[in-house]
This record gives C-alpha cells, structure tokens and sequence, in this order.
C-alpha cells in the first residue's frame, strides 16, 4: 500500500478558518459527529463500490502541522495561540465505516467520524478527496469487470491520470476487477502483476516491422506481446507476429500474444484468432486497447470479438463520463444535540444523529434491495419509511439484516490490521455478486431502496419543522 504522510495544510481554508473560530470561542473540545455519503450513483448506473478507507485511515493515523506548515499558516494571518494548538493537533477521533469493497447506494451514510469538533471537521476536505476519487473509479472498474466476462482487464491509464491520483486509480481499479497494470510503481507498491507491451514508436523507429519483432523478441522472451497495427494488422503485424512466434519456439520460447490498437476489434481479433489457430499458434493472446469503457467492451462481447484481454486507460482513470463522485460530509451531531441541514430542496435535507445502516437480506442470501438507515442503538426495524415520501413503506421485519458500520479507528489509532489490496478485491467481488442483475444492467437500473427508521424519520422531522419557524 502507499504510505502517506499528508501535510495538515492539505485541505480548504475553509477548515482550518472555521477551527481557529471553534478553538478562539472556547469549544475545541465540543463534541460533533459527521456522515460521508453521495447522492447519485456514477454513469446513471445502480450502485457504488466504497474505496479508499485504507488509505484514510492511514493519513488520519499521522495527521499532524509540520514547522513549515505553521511557518506558512503565520504568514496568512491565523492567530498565534491557534497555531500554538496545531502543533500538537493530531487525530484522536472515532471512525466507524462500510469495509472497503462493500457495494453502497445514495444517500446512505458510508462512514461517521466522532470526535472534537475542530478534528472532525479539519479531516473534511482530505476524506473527501480520498474517497470520492477511489470509489468512482473502482465503481467504473466493476462495470467493466461485469461485461468483461473471462477476459483479463489490465489498467493503461498512468499517462492520461490526473497525476499522482494514477497511484490510486491503480489500486482502486484493482478493487473494481481488474487483474493487472501497465503502472510499475503501482505494480510494485501493491503486489500486482506488471503488465504492457510495446509503442508504436518502438516499431517506427526499425526500418521494418519484422526486424522491430525479433529485437524485441529477443530482448523480452519470456514475456512478448507484438503490437500488430502499426502499419497493417493483417497483411502485415499478425503475419510477422506468426513468423517470430515460430523462431521463438526453435529456441525455446512462446510469444505471449499481440496488441490490436486501432481499427475494428471485433473484425481484427476474429481474423486474428482465425490466423495464429491455422499457425498452430492456438496459445497466442488477443489484447485490444483504444479508447475502451464498459459499453465498448460490452460492444465487442456482443460482435463475437475474441479478445482474451482488455487495456483500458482513459476512460477507466478519469470515471468518463462523469468525473466526480458528489460524496458529501455533513455534520449530524454537535455538543451532544442532534443537527440536520435544511434545503429548498427537501432531497438535499441531511439527517440527524448517530446511525446505523443495514442491509436487508432475502431469503436466498442475495441483497433484497432496500438498505434501512436507523438511530443507533435501535433494535431491529420492522418498517422502513421512503425518506422523501410521507407514508410510502416497506416491511423488513421477516428479513436477515447485516450491520454496515463498525468501528475502524478509536481515539486516532486503526483497529485492525490492514486488508490487502487482494482481500479488499475478493470482498468487493463477492458484495457485488450478491446484487440482483437488474440492479446491474446499464439501461434504467432498478433503483436500490434505502429507507428510514420510524424514529429516525420523526426525528428529522421533528428537527425540520423546528427550524422552519
């Protein structure tokens, strides 16, 4: 895993303003509790995988102010006694949360962090940023992982990332489904399989074709994938590809397969397969690339396209074509009372307290689809209320229902120890198979049901109508 040490001051003015207030009014040691959740599910599809709680807990764990960091603090104006106080502002709050990899839905509290107001609310933008970020791209990752079927998925995103957010692109994309990176840091950090074939440059930069294969067939015996379209995949890459694979048999070797990266990948890897098979070749791999996503690779499964290997970049990085996952953190508590935030649009009122979120679960072990949000402490809910429209319900009382939160972090310290990047994939595969597939489809996804508690919901209400006095 990468190991952070993230500056205090890697966050919004905003926060550390509004901490100088908190500490200058006498209430650093006030209590308050915030929610991280979203509110709309990435590519209008039907779920989000959480990711990115390691890595917060790990820059929570040794979040701290530098000398230098304070230095530049002074400079813009924050009072000296509050700087005072950073010098030993470390975390020491609570953190209770989903596990990573678990498959959640809007407007469901993912993570709760307790602690002092002045913590609990410097680590906003940080969170934010963290788990925003992971959890659209393993959730993109997952929608290709769906559609992929047997096919390997290798990550070829580092040169278009948005910089160093590739290194946790990369491991996020490995906790959506994919197998492998072209990423050697990445690789390197996580113990995954470094994988990558060769540019098109590489060949140009030969006077032909057939002699760019051998050199490099030489170079790299072990590991030799041909990029066949260089000049013209079928008249001319696939059948240097063949020439070379069958030197490197003399000598002991098997080329692993060839790149197709341009052109109709459906047609080519067809024709491909057709030419190494006649060869007496049938252990050569088919890789495609360019400009791939969830509904090209959908695409080309559905054209019949033989190609043992998607390498997807762009697309897969970026969260194309939404760039953002809009994941909130909202204070729900403050000083032991009770807080909500009022909208003019009733959707965007947040809710009040400590909760509890659990799934219900059908009687053959799959997600019913209807998560319940409840006060903490409560016994199991036997109804849950829609949490926009007054007297819709639901009865979940002959159901299973599983605990999402636990207790992750107590007084700044991780609980237990950290799950490997494997353990957080397999989990994240095992949640995502237990999701009926109408809630997978790309076309108008059922929408997950995620309901109130009677107690919560009068609750809000009652706080709701206080404030609208």
């Amino acid at each position: 895993m990468l190991s952070f040490s993230i500056s205090g001051t890697y966050t919004d003015l905003y926060e550390i303003t509004m901490a100088e207030t908190y500490f200058k009014e006498g209430r650093k040691d006030d209590t308050a509790c915030f929610d991280y959740f979203f509110r709309k599910v990435p590519n209008k599809g039907g779920y989000v995988v959480f990711a990115g709680l390691q890595d917060v807990l790990n820059i929570l764990s040794d979040l701290h102010f530098t000398d230098d960091d304070l230095a530049y603090l002074k400079e813009i104006k924050f009072h000296p006694s509050f700087l005072e106080f950073l010098k030993n502002f470390r975390f020491r709050g609570d953190v209770y949360s989903c596990q990573e990899g678990e498959t959640v839905f809007p407007n469901s509290p993912v993570l709760r962090v307790e602690g002092n107001i002045i913590e609990a609310q410097m680590v906003e933008t940080l969170l934010l940023n963290i788990l925003n970020f992971e959890s659209l791209i393993a959730t993109k990752a997952a929608r290709m992982k769906g559609v992929a079927g047997n096919s390997l998925l290798s990550d070829f995103g580092l040169r278009r990332a948005q910089g160093m957010g590739g290194m946790l692109a990369t491991k996020a994309a490995v906790i959506g489904g994919f197998d492998s990176t072209s990423n050697v840091y990445g690789a390197r950090l996580y113990g995954l399989p470094a994988a990558g074939t060769m540019a098109h440059s590489f060949i140009e930069s030969y006077d032909n074709e057939l002699d760019a294969f051998r050199a490099f067939a030489r170079s790299r015996p072990d590991d030799c994938i041909f990029l066949a379209d260089t000049y013209d995949t079928l008249k001319s890459g696939v059948p240097n590809a063949i020439t070379v694979a069958k030197e490197m048999e003399k000598e002991g070797y098997r080329a692993k397969g060839i790149r197709l990266d341009s052109g109709d990948l459906a047609y080519l890897s067809k024709a491909a397969r057709q030419m190494f098979d006649e060869a007496g070749l049938p252990y050569m791999k088919i890789a495609a690339s360019n400009q791939l996503d969830e509904f090209v690779i959908k695409s080309l499964k559905d054209q019949g396209a033989v190609i043992d290997i998607f390498g997807v970049g762009t697309r897969l990085v970026t969260g194309q074509p939404d760039a953002a996952l809009d994941g909130v953190y909202k204070l729900s508590m403050a000083s032991g009372k009770p807080r909500l935030k009022l909208s003019e649009t009733f959707e965007k009122t947040t809710l009040p307290g400590i909760k509890q979120v659990s799934r219900v679960i059908s009687e053959n072990g799959m997600f019913l689809g209807a998560d319940v949000i409840a006060l903490a402490g409560e016994q199991k809910t036997a109804t849950m209320y829609h949490p926009f429209e007054p007297g819709e319900s639901l009865s979940i009382d002959n159901f299973q229902h599983q605990p999402l939160l636990s207790k992750v972090m107590h007084q700044g310290k991780i609980i237990d120890a950290p799950h490997s990047l494997k353990q957080i994939a397999g989990y994240a595969k095992e949640r995502l198979s237990l999701l009926p597939l109408e809630y997978k489809r790309f076309e108008n996804p059922h929408i997950y049901k995620v309901g109130l508690s009677k107690k919560l919901l009068d609750l809000r209400n009652e706080l709701r109508a206080h404030y609208k006095k």
